[in-house]
């Protein structure tokens, strides 16, 4: 059996299939991690859930921001942005199935014996893993339960953007929601910065990518995406996949059971612009 983790797919369906081919990844005996944002912006958000949720217990997905976009658009009545295109999946005789099924995923996966942990945008300094998958759990609770029009609706906003293990309530949930799913940067003083996209070295001084950030050993990769400006980087216990499929690079995967931790890529034309 084989466990790949592939890159943000953000509606490119067409780029994983053939790289899932070139791999010859066999859904009856392969494993397949997503980190998370399967749709929007892309030419094939519908198509995307679709396959995933068809693959059954051979894919596993972690929630993205842009899959929380759609829920609070499907459930809580928010406004899609101008480069949406979710518009296939809100109008699909499906969309009921899809949107239930979207809900109940997680917003991380631990694996012990792979030593990996994965993670849409990745785990802020001050939590270990089991800190990470308890706040997680907390709200794949919400999200799964008969509240979660009204905490989609309240979702969105930067504070508290510090962590603090007293948070209860909107507020912890918001910040776990912003860790898991939106976080580069942090400040100086471990605060999350959501301004900034950009590439490191591009970054204003003092801004620290969080994963440089001083913290204990997790004892497991993280597994993540979410920031294409950054690209493929391996380091000691992180590894990112968001390669920008959407805007023209590529979709890249990583085999996870194998030692060295093996890539393969594949290239994508581009949908849209960045910016």
């Amino acid at each position: 059996m084989a466990v790949y983790a592939v890159g943000d797919l953000q509606g490119c369906l067409d780029p994983l299939r053939r790289l899932l081919e070139r791999l010859a990844f066999d859904p009856a005996r392969d494993r397949l991690w997503l980190v998370g944002d399967l749709v929007n912006r892309g030419p094939q958000s519908l198509e995307a859930l679709r396959f995933v949720r068809d693959l059954g217990e051979a894919a596993l997905t972690v929630l993205g921001n842009h899959d929380l976009h759609l829920l609070a658009v499907a459930l809580a009545g928010k406004k899609t942005k101008g480069k949406d295109t979710l518009t296939p999946i809100l109008a699909a005789p499906d969309r009921d199935e899809l949107i239930d099924w979207l809900r109940r995923q997680p917003l991380l996966h631990h694996e012990p014996d792979l030593r990996a942990v994965l993670a849409h945008a990745g785990i802020p300094p001050d939590w270990d893993i089991p800190t990470a998958a308890a706040c997680a759990r907390e709200v794949e609770a919400v999200l799964a339960g008969d509240e979660v029009r009204d905490f989609l609706a309240e979702m969105y906003g930067d504070h508290p953007d510090r962590w603090d293990a007293g948070l209860d309530g909107l507020e912890r949930l918001r910040y776990t929601v912003n860790a898991l799913t939106r976080m580069r940067y942090l400040t100086p003083d471990g605060r999350l910065e959501f301004k900034y996209k950009c590439a490191p070295e591009q970054a204003p001084d003092g801004l620290i990518p969080w994963y440089a950030a001083p913290r204990a050993p997790l004892g497991a990769t993280v597994v993540f995406g979410h920031w294409s400006t950054l690209g493929r980087i391996r380091l000691p216990g992180a590894i990112g996949l968001d390669t920008g499929c959407l805007w023209g690079g590529r979709l890249t995967a990583v085999r996870l059971d194998e030692e060295g931790l093996p890539l393969a890529h594949e290239d994508c034309t581009g949908y849209q612009k960045p910016g």
